[in-house]
C-alpha cells in the first residue's frame, strides 16, 4: 500500500488536483487542460484586472465551476447566454461564491485585491479576448 507523504502544500504556489479514483495531487496551477478527470482546486492571492484575467472570456464545457471570494471583493460577469440578453454581474465579497453553470463564458473584475478560489474541471476549458466581434455580434454583448 502506498501513501502519501503528510507534508504542507503552499496553496498560492500549487493547485490541487482531485481525480475521480480519491487521489489528490498537488501540482502546478493551470488556466486550459488539466488532468482528464481531475478537478482543481486553486487559490490565488489577485491585485489587478490583470491578474483575474478582465481582458478574457472563459468558460468550462467539462463541468460548473464554484468561484469563491476568501478575502477582498470581486465582481463575476456572464456573457449573454443569447443575443439581446443583458450581462449579467455577480458581486461577490469575502465568504462568499458563485457557481458558474458549465458551459457558461464569464470573467472577473477586482473591487480590491483579493485571494480568490476556483473550483473546476479545467478540461476543454477556452478563453477568448474580450472585443472579439465575431462573438459580440453571434452573443449581443458589448
Amino acid at each position: 500500500m502506498t501513501t502519501t507523504p503528510t507534508t504542507a502544500v503552499d496553496l498560492f504556489a500549487s493547485a490541487l488536483h482531485i481525480h475521480p479514483d480519491g487521489t489528490v495531487l498537488a501540482t502546478g496551477r493551470r488556466m486550459t487542460g488539466g488532468d482528464p478527470g481531475a478537478w482543481q482546486v486553486a487559490t490565488f492571492h489577485v491585485e489587478t484586472d490583470a491578474d483575474v484575467h478582465a481582458d478574457h472570456w472563459e468558460m468550462h464545457p467539462a463541468a460548473e465551476e464554484a468561484v469563491c471570494c476568501l478575502t477582498g471583493g470581486v465582481r463575476v460577469h456572464f456573457r449573454p447566454a443569447a443575443p439581446g440578453d443583458a450581462e449579467e454581474t455577480v458581486r461577490l465579497t469575502a465568504g462568499r461564491a458563485v457557481i458558474v453553470p458549465r458551459g457558461r463564458w464569464h470573467r472577473l473584475e477586482l473591487d480590491t485585491p483579493s485571494d480568490l478560489m476556483s473550483i473546476t474541471l479545467r478540461t476543454g476549458t477556452r478563453l477568448e479576448r474580450r472585443g472579439d466581434t465575431r462573438l459580440e455580434r453571434r452573443t449581443g454583448s458589448h
